[in-house]
């Protein structure tokens, strides 16, 4: 690999790593579904690999299972490629440096990892002792799927419990009956591709009768595995114990507070 990587990112959530790590230098292009200025290369599941060789590109990243194949093409065409697929959120935290080690500094993605452990670790024992809040998170509607992989983890965290899906499984379709046996305390909406406009109202209207107030969360603080999720742990731990101490909210040490992600990315 070149003693100064040139990365293209092919998925949300490494380019939301490598820029947390403070090596958006290396990003040379990513997806139209990254929130980056670099110059795009096409979509999640559909990159533009012409584009990509234009780039110069060393290093190509992506994530997910559902981007198995991009992978394969990526390598059939020479590239280096760093795939990761966490389910949960040690395997999330985990695959930092791995992503890092793209762009020649695993070190980087290993000190934020240990900075995002230490504030989880922070947001937990804030919460620890609490009456744990039932949690039915909702990844989308159409039909209605429980959030699964590691967003259980991330209800755990901030005081809760995600009684429908195990951490680690994959989104799991669910039914009124299901949900309402669960008896949530809290619904979270996070319909992914949608950012924050997951709709209560839309919810109330099915006629569910869950005794349980209704919030919507920007999905990529919840979906995407990246920093994000830390974010997404700090937004669960006030809408479930509003009356914590809680720690400010997490920023990267190479971003601003205002630069914590907030608008929704399709894929991850």
């Amino acid at each position: 690999m070149a003693a100064t990587p040139r990365v293209v990112s092919l998925a949300p959530s490494a380019t939301a790593i490598l820029t947390a790590a403070g090596l958006d230098a290396h990003v040379v292009g990513a997806t139209v579904h990254s929130s980056t200025d670099k110059p795009v290369v096409g979509g999640w599941l559909n990159p533009d690999f012409d584009r990509v060789d234009d780039l110069d590109a060393d290093a190509v990243c992506t994530c997910d299972d559902l981007q198995s194949d991009v992978a394969t093409a990526a390598r059939d065409r020479g590239y280096d490629v760093v795939h990761v697929a966490p389910a949960t959120l040690d395997e999330v935290l985990d695959s930092f440096p791995v992503v890092c080690d793209a762009a020649g500094d695993a070190g980087a993605g290993a000190a934020l990892a240990d900075d995002c452990r230490d504030h989880l670790a922070r947001v937990a024992d804030a919460v620890a002792g609490r009456d744990r809040p039932a949690v039915y998170c909702e990844e989308w509607a159409d039909p209605p799927m429980a959030a699964g992989n590691w967003v259980p983890d991330l209800v755990r965290v901030a005081g809760g419990t995600a009684p429908l899906v195990a951490p680690g499984e994959r989104s799991a379709e669910v039914d009124p009956e299901t949900v309402a046996a669960a008896d949530p305390d809290h619904v979270i909406l996070h319909p992914c591709g949608k950012g924050e406009r997951g709709d209560p109202e839309a919810f109330d209207a099915r006629g569910w009768n869950l005794d349980a107030a209704v919030h919507a969360v920007d999905d990529s603080l919840l979906n995407q595995p990246s920093p994000a999720v830390v974010s997404g742990v700090d937004r669960l731990a006030r809408l479930l114990h509003p009356d914590a101490d809680l720690p400010e909210p997490w920023a990267a040490a190479s971003e601003t507070a205002t630069a914590t992600p907030t608008e929704s990315d399709e894929g991850k």
